[in-house]
């Protein structure tokens, strides 16, 4: 194994056997892999150690990149992996889940914080997702309990919902959060605001002046800012055809547009957003399966995906990072709203055959927060229990 600096403990020997207890988690070293037959022994290793998983349990599988391959067999071996851990995230049972992570050579000082992730039951609702590395300069532990201790961290849509419980989990975790929505919803956003101990900002994110005085709140209140949420999102839904320009500028706005231009004006002001930031960008399921009746919302999601993977070079060249994390079907208030059956459909045409919750999404965006996770830029991150829609 070429990860030296990574010591897990699991009672699964090299050959998937036990001693008689069942494996919390089965990690499987892939890198190496050189042509197809090699996967037999991937096959050899999993089957028993799989099968005595014990609920709620992990496999974790560390490989090689297929960009990085030497030749058109060595690619088809470690991409087969790929196919491999979706098919097992499907079969297991009991909340037990499957991730991949690629892991390129000399990045293996990024992949503490994944396998912690990944291995965690902060993970619950991340299921059959591929995510790479790259190297990066990881700081030294932080706190274990509370890794973003002495961070401000900046969460949009923060008084209900995914965005409350985002806000929740940064405290948790030791931000100082900077609680920001619309004033509309002032009263909501103060009572988060006030029960994590942090600071609310009445703020309409689509307004001309908006970045700005964001900007000049982080500068003069907080000396900058180190995390920033984009969760804030809307959606107007109608069929396309039926669809008029206020429904589908509106939902560009928050959902993109609000975006783009926050972040854009917190890399030009001067020393505002920390070297070492991490902005971690809300899209959607939608954005990557589409949706019937939400065009508008699966092209702003969808959107956000390509501005996370433009944008993350530059921030590579800062120290910083910038990914995405896209929500399958998460029980929320406005889910509950929905007729039953439309309601039951959603909630279990995922691997884990169940709804995900707002702590799903904001346990994923923290990881993506931590100092540790240097290593992890340009991804995205889907917490949808391996949803079977746009698999």
């Amino acid at each position: 194994m070429r990860a030296e600096g990574v010591q897990v403990q699991s009672p699964v020997t090299a050959d998937g056997a036990t001693d008689g207890e069942k494996p919390a988690a089965v990690i499987l070293d892939a890198t190496g892999l050189r042509t197809p037959a090699d996967l037999a022994s991937a096959h050899d290793f999993l089957s028993p150690a799989v099968k005595r998983l014990r609920a709620t349990g992990r496999v974790l599988i560390l490989a090689d990149p297929p960009s990085d391959a030497d030749s058109p067999a060595q690619a088809a071996a470690r991409q087969a992996l790929d196919g491999l851990v979706r098919s097992i995230g499907k079969e297991l049972l009991n909340g037990s889940t499957a991730n991949l992570v690629f892991v390129p050579e000399g990045a293996e000082a990024s992949i503490a914080s994944p396998v912690r992730f990944f291995l965690s039951g902060r993970s619950a609702y991340v299921d059959g997702q591929v995510t790479s590395v790259s190297a990066a300069e990881i700081p030294a532990a932080a706190d274990a309990e509370r890794p973003l201790a002495g961070k401000v961290a900046v969460v949009t849509g923060a008084a209900r919902g995914i965005g409350a419980a985002i806000a929740k989990v940064m405290a948790r975790d030791g931000a100082h959060v900077v609680a920001v929505d619309i004033p509309a919803a002032g009263d909501k956003l103060a009572e988060v605001a006030n029960e994590i101990g942090g600071t609310a900002l009445q703020l309409d994110i689509t307004a001309p002046d908006a970045p700005q005085r964001l900007v000049e709140h982080l500068r003069e209140r907080h000396g900058g800012v180190d995390v920033v949420v984009h969760n804030a999102g809307i959606t107007r839904d109608k069929l396309l055809v039926n669809m008029d320009a206020a429904r589908w500028n509106s939902v560009m706005a928050v959902n993109l547009q609000a975006q783009l231009d926050i972040t854009e004006a917190l890399l030009h002001a001067d020393g505002v957003l920390k070297p070492d930031a991490r902005v971690v960008c809300v899209s959607s399921q939608s954005g990557i399966a589409g949706n019937r009746g939400q065009a508008n919302y699966a092209a702003s999601k969808a959107g956000v995906l390509g501005m996370v993977r433009a944008w993350a070079p530059q921030f590579a060249e800062r120290g910083a990072t910038i990914n995405a994390v896209a929500p399958g079907f998460i029980v929320t208030e406005m889910t509950a709203k929905m007729p039953f059956g439309t309601r039951e459909v959603g909630s279990r045409i995922n691997s884990l055959q169940q709804g995900g919750l707002p702590v799903d999404v904001a346990e994923t965006i923290a990881w993506l927060s931590q100092p540790g996770s240097a290593g992890v830029n340009g991804q995205t991150v889907r917490v949808c229990g391996q949803s079977m829609l746009g698999a």
